[in-house]
């Protein structure tokens, strides 16, 4: 039997991250809340620590006024000899010529390791409350007395232990700056963590081979490199992490900011295959038609809501399921503190299940598996609960630390239980915010709407936002002027963990992007300008690649005689215009290339159609309208338009519409032969006696004439006579005369061949 961590805090009167770091220390392999300990191992902890606690009063009474009686003069030695120092004093040994070493380091004119020096400075006062004058001196000691005071040799400490020098350790800490980061790792903020200025680092990004944006995010591996080059070792945090290591950064000490932090609600990012119900599930956990509203049952962009259960909220996102939008699933896991991983009874894991697994891992997010289903013919919970064994994910019942609930999404049954596991989960990662700190948050989704111009749906990460801040989200930024909660209700401030949609953007967003408060519109405006420009130098700089040489010359001007596909995207919003761009790129064809020249937020205009028809492209538009005039307008300038509210039928049409620009094959198939038995001679030309000898000859079908194995002419049947009657066919085995126009060279022998041509569409 084993007792798990949160469990026994509450019992030990602990956090769950003092105990984890307790174990932690002692060498138990324990990372979250949710780990597990031996019974036997947990009792003796509770009587050790019980007893501890009992302990603890007079200890203090004892140890309090030790340091006030170290500072006098004459200090009763027996109160100078606590027995837990001695571990202490081992940290502050030093051998004499580690003291000459320090001591001409501290004559140079500019030390490096004094900074750092000025860091430790709480380990040496400890050392005064020890009787100084009992240890005896090492040889040369005595000649430098006030550096001797501050680090004694203690007798009987370990060779190595007094080899150590204060100063290297310092020299260390100089070398290694130690830079603390959590994901997403956008390009902007990681800039000025490394002290650099944001065109830079993409330059630098650029030489790597990475291409990004102000707000875009790079991967960890490319962020510690980065980091290397200027100095730094970068330490990437993720959700979920112990405090353990927290407590080693002497950074988190100076912060202070938890004094203002308070629990908040958390965020629940829905992820599953498609058609496994995840919109049904938050149907039923909201109490309102959501996949009514969508189209083909699929959701095509995300939602964020907000519920509530037993008195405490709950933040959830909902994402989409189909393949295309892999990219918005991605980008929710990294924005949630917890998973649902949706799996139907019926049908277990798929691929795209498997798919949004590794995303919340990859992210460190816990899951919570909710098997869905649970009314339908042929569910298999167990099925479902091996398969979650095989992936390393083992349900809580049977041995693992995967907390699971089944559910019958359409009926409601067992949804309460699973928002129970949620709440659980979110126990134990203890989340807090700082309602009064700067707000800052997630863009989620943007969009440009009817009436409202560019809206986009937020979830405040810190801080508290209020209606008529001003925000600045890399080169957008944002005047608030209303914030509507998930059922379009008006509300005058959001704090952490809260959705919003926000009115007031001077554009659309970038879906996944970071924004914050600054003072007032006029700063917000003036950095979102900066950022544009920056963004138009790493644009100009990516765009200067020219042919080097004449054969990438040759290559070049090959490229612009083939045929090209080029697409104008227009969408609802912003993540599924990013999901539509990122699947057409997929699509592989050296026949006809497919070329993206521009994807954007709303209606298609008519500044399009202008634009699609100078650059010969296609509109494609996803579940979004066309403004008055555009039909005709595009029919004026033959520009097609593609549009469908369901993205793989979108897909399909695309394609077909790039085979269209290629020329048909054209496939021969033989119809019939005949050969030429006599000549005669008629008033418009020479007609040839013929017997067929296989299939049919047919009016008006093509046909060539060959003499052995030479081809003397190709053409139509233009005359098919039996007898003196024109006939339309005649078939293998009867005589019959025929003319192909424009020929009249035949001899006995020849044969004429009859066949058909047909037109095969051509495939990417």
């Amino acid at each position: 039997m084993s007792v798990r961590i949160y469990q026994l805090s509450k019992d030990l009167g602990m956090t769950n991250k003092e105990l984890i770091a307790l174990l932690q220390e002692r060498g138990h392999d324990v990372k979250s809340a949710s780990n597990t300990i031996s019974n036997i191992y947990a009792d003796s902890l509770m009587e050790e620590l019980g007893a501890k606690k009992e302990e603890a009063p007079k200890e203090e009474v004892k140890k309090a006024p030790a340091p006030k009686k170290a500072e006098a003069k004459e200090a009763p030695t027996e109160e100078a000899k606590p027995a837990p120092k001695k571990p202490d004093l081992s940290k502050f040994v030093k051998s004499a010529d580690d003291l000459t070493k320090e001591r001409e380091q501290k004559s140079k004119p500019a030390p490096a390791p004094q900074p750092v020096k000025a860091a430790q400075a709480p380990k040496p006062p400890a050392t005064p409350s020890v009787k100084l004058p009992t240890p005896p001196a090492t040889p040369g000691a005595p000649k430098m007395p006030p550096p001797a005071a501050k680090a004694p040799k203690v007798p009987g400490a370990p060779a190595a232990v007094q080899a150590t020098s204060a100063p290297e350790a310092a020299v260390a800490d100089v070398e290694s700056k130690q830079l603390q980061i959590k994901p997403p790792i956008v390009v902007r903020d990681f800039a000025g963590l490394i002290g650099l200025k944001p065109f830079r680092l993409i330059s630098e990004l650029m030489e790597m081979g990475i291409f990004a944006s102000m707000n875009q995010v790079i991967e960890e591996e490319v962020a510690c490199k980065i980091a290397q080059t200027h100095g730094f070792t970068l330490e990437v945090r993720h959700r979920g992490e112990t405090a353990a290591e927290e407590t080693k950064q002497p950074k988190k000490v100076k912060e202070e900011p938890k004094l203002d932090q308070e629990p908040r609600a958390p965020i629940v990012c829905v992820l599953g295959h498609v058609d496994h119900g995840k919109t049904t599930l938050l149907d039923n956990i909201r109490k309102a038609n959501v996949v009514a509203g969508e189209a083909g049952g699929i959701t095509q962009h995300i939602g964020a809501y907000q519920v509530e259960n037993s008195g405490q909220k709950i933040t959830f996102l909902d994402t989409p399921g189909h393949a295309a939008f892999s990219k918005m699933r991605e980008r929710g896991a990294n924005v949630t503190d917890i998973a649902i991983l949706v799996v139907a009874a019926d049908d277990g894991f798929m691929p795209q299940t498997e798919e949004a697994l590794k995303f919340a891992q990859k992210s460190n997010v816990p899951v919570v598996v909710a098997i869905n289903k649970m009314d339908a013919p042929g569910a298999n919970a167990d099925k479902v609960k091996q398969q979650m064994q095989q992936k390393g994910i083992a349900p809580e019942e049977w041995g693992g630390e995967t907390l699971c609930a089944s559910v019958a999404a359409i009926k409601g049954e067992g949804i309460d239980g699973l928002l129970e596991s949620v709440l659980l989960q979110a126990e134990m990662l203890e989340l807090q915010a700082a309602p009064k700190a700067n707000p800052t948050g997630v863009i989620i989704e943007s969009q440009v709407e009817v009436g409202r111009g560019s809206t986009a749906t937020i979830i405040v990460q810190d801080g508290t936002l209020k209606v008529g801040d001003a925000l600045v989200c890399g080169s957008q930024y944002c005047k608030v002027r209303a914030m509507m909660d998930d059922k379009g209700k008006p509300v005058k401030s959001a704090g952490p963990s809260t959705p919003v949609r926000l009115m007031g953007w001077s554009s659309a967003p970038e879906a996944g992007a970071t924004f914050r408060k600054v003072k007032n519109e006029k700063e917000a405006k003036r950095e979102a300008e900066e950022c544009a420009i920056e963004e138009k130098k790493a644009a100009a700089a990516k765009n200067d690649d020219k042919p080097a040489d004449l054969a990438l010359l040759l290559s070049a001007i090959e490229n612009t005689k083939q045929k090209t596909f080029h697409v104008f995207i227009k969408g609802d919003v912003h993540g599924s215009v990013e999901a539509l761009k990122a699947c057409l790129e997929e699509i592989q064809s050296e026949k006809v290339p497919l070329e993206v020249v521009s994807a954007d937020v709303g209606p298609i205009s008519k500044n399009d159609i202008i634009m699609a028809s100078a650059a010969e492209a296609v509109v494609v538009g996803f579940n979004t309208k066309l403004e008055n005039g555009v039909a005709p307008l595009a029919k004026h300038h033959n520009v097609r338009i593609i549009q469908h509210n369901i993205i793989y039928e979108l897909i399909t049409q695309v394609k077909e519409a790039m085979a269209e620009l290629l020329e048909p094959e054209l496939q021969e198939s033989k119809k019939g032969a005949a050969q030429v038995r006599q000549v005669f001679p008629v008033s418009k030309g020479t007609v040839a006696g013929c017997m067929v000898t296989e299939g049919a000859i047919q009016r008006d079908a093509y046909a060539r004439v060959v003499r052995g194995k030479e081809v003397l002419y190709e053409g139509k049947v233009g005359t098919l006579k039996r007898f003196k009657d024109d006939v339309n066919e005649v078939r293998a085995g009867y005589e019959c005369g025929i003319r192909v126009n424009g020929f009249d060279g035949y001899k006995d022998g020849d044969v004429i061949e009859c066949f058909e041509i047909t037109k095969i569409a051509p495939s990417l």
